[in-house]
């Protein structure tokens, strides 16, 4: 595994920050760490990357411990964080050619170009950092993070203050990254971490209140689910609402229902069922499924 976290704490004054949590990261995975300011996000993330030392427990990087090796698993951890610190007075390429000589990376100039083109920076390369709107600079911290080709990338909120499209190409970018490499990155957009990770964990107060994929998370937390019908003629609402485990029937036209269960799946299985018996062609049938931010708010709030 390349990320072991083993019954860490943190402790600032009275606060304890990160209360004895545990949680393994392997190659290839791409995992969403989430939760409120505050949590205890940013203080775990500063603890794999070695910036700060836990006051108990154990964190490894590729097998290394952090706290005696600090060093080498700094060579292999590329950090990306929330504050995103950047020389501004520095020229783009200035900065990475610095950023690379303390990692003493071969063929300096072409890895160079290849970070700036792999995170999209082409055409504000020539720029000073200081002359850079808030997304080309977070791109600029991102080139920083990989310029030596990590084996881990620890993210914080690496897609702030981008635009849509620079989204999108971010998320890409990430995903792409992820199959080679170990990424855990946090961020507060919701969509974004359902669109990257297969995988998330929650904090909330310094405890770990979820560590699952996301397809388990909302069939956990799913609660009241919809099934959407619609069919190819008039149906009676009556006979929706007939349906061992309908709870309600909304009605929105006379051949299109909304109806509320606690098992979709099972309904689905009871209305193709239903629609053989009567004669009746279904023209669509969907499911709304959980979302990752009411999940969020339901183990946050």
């Amino acid at each position: 595994m390349s990320i072991k976290v083993s019954s860490v704490t943190k402790i600032y004054g009275e606060q304890k920050a990160v209360n004895r949590i545990s949680f393994t990261v392997n190659k290839g995975e791409i995992v969403g760490f989430l939760g409120p300011n505050g949590a205890g996000k940013s203080t775990t993330m500063k603890m794999i990357t070695g910036f700060i030392p836990p006051d108990e427990g154990e964190l490894e990087v590729c097998g290394i411990p952090v706290r005696a090796g600090s060093i080498e698993t700094r060579k292999k951890t590329g950090y990306l964080p929330e504050a995103n610190p950047l020389y501004a007075d520095m020229y783009v390429r200035e900065f990475l050619g610095f950023i690379a000589h303390i990692h003493k990376v071969p063929n300096t100039k072409k890895r160079i170009e290849e970070v700036i083109s792999m995170v999209g920076l082409t055409s504000e390369s020539n720029k000073k950092i200081s002359q850079l709107s808030k997304g080309y600079k977070q791109r600029t911290g991102l080139a920083a993070a990989l310029v030596h080709d990590p084996e881990v990338l620890i993210l914080d909120e690496p897609t702030s203050g981008l635009d849509p499209n620079q989204l999108i190409e971010i998320r890409e970018t990430i995903k792409r990254l992820g199959k080679n490499k170990t990424v855990l990155f946090s961020s507060h957009i919701m969509q974004e971490v359902e669109a990257v990770c297969n995988r998330v964990i929650i904090i909330h107060k310094g405890n770990i209140v979820a560590d699952n994929s996301l397809e388990n998370l909302r069939k956990k937390h799913s609660g009241i689910q919809t099934v959407s019908i619609s069919f190819n003629k008039p149906v009676a609402p009556e006979l929706m609402a007939s349906i061992p485990g309908v709870e309600t029937v909304q009605h929105t036209n006379e051949q299109s229902f909304i109806l509320s269960c606690n098992n979709a799946e099972e309904i689905k299985k009871l209305l193709l069922s239903l629609s053989l018996k009567e004669g009746l062609d279904i023209s669509s049938l969907q499911t709304t499924s959980q979302s990752l931010e009411s999940v969020f708010k339901s183990l946050t709030s």
